[in-house]
């Protein structure tokens, strides 16, 4: 099967299961998830793979052991693509690219990075040339003021205060969704936000920390 794009009734399972989030709600459409919103992730991933690497779709259940949300099911569907993400919701589609999260060694490495002049001015290129892009560029948190050991006003202290950066970029409902065309948004999102993943793969890399020290 190649990729069509998502139908209205992909929309309108997450719009009930936000209204209704149970085990009988998701038994009682589960083939409507299976076909319309699983099976049209499945055909873009596989698509997208030969470019951009790998897809993996994210399981559909929340775990609620140590959350006072106790929510059976996450209202929308993610899935990772090479170093770029995909999601579906009620509210449209949306992509983001980039280290949401940091642990403490990547975080130490992205900010001497971020602190260098070479590599800070380059980063600063690569946030600029995004935003041109009309992509949003976010961190997952942030600090109030500069880093321990960074001067208040460093000419990036914008970037310092970040732990984490990602380009982000979402889509409302429309036409276009229920068609091919969702696929031409996603790619040329992911080109654009290349350079970014390229600067943190050189800059940061994947964290050496033990699972349980992140």
């Amino acid at each position: 099967m190649t990729f069509g794009g998502w139908k209205a009734e992909a929309l309108e399972f997450f719009d009930g299961l936000e209204a209704e989030n149970s085990k009988a709600y998701w038994l009682r459409n589960k083939d409507t998830y299976d076909t319309t919103v699983r099976a049209p992730m499945e055909e873009l991933l596989a698509e997208l793979e030969p470019e951009f690497g790998e897809g993996r779709i994210f399981r559909p259940y929340r775990d609620i052991r140590f959350s006072a949300d106790k929510s059976l099911y996450k209202t929308h569907m993610g899935a990772m693509i090479g170093e770029g993400y995909v999601q579906l919701s009620a509210e449209g589609l949306a992509a983001g690219s980039g280290m949401w999260e940091m642990a403490p060694d990547q975080l130490e490495r992205y900010r001497s990075a971020v602190d260098d002049d070479r590599s800070g001015k380059a980063l600063e290129r690569v946030v600029r040339d995004a935003r041109k892009a009309k992509l949003e560029v976010m961190a997952h948190g942030e600090l109030k003021t500069a880093p321990r050991g960074y001067a208040k006003d460093h000419p990036r202290i914008e970037l310092l205060r970040y732990k984490g950066i990602v380009t982000w970029k979402a889509w409302p409902p429309a036409a276009w969704l229920g068609t091919k065309r969702a696929k031409d948004r996603i790619v040329s999102f992911l080109r654009d936000s290349e350079p970014l993943s390229a600067w943190l793969g050189k800059h940061v890399g994947a964290s050496t920390l033990p699972e349980r020290s992140r």
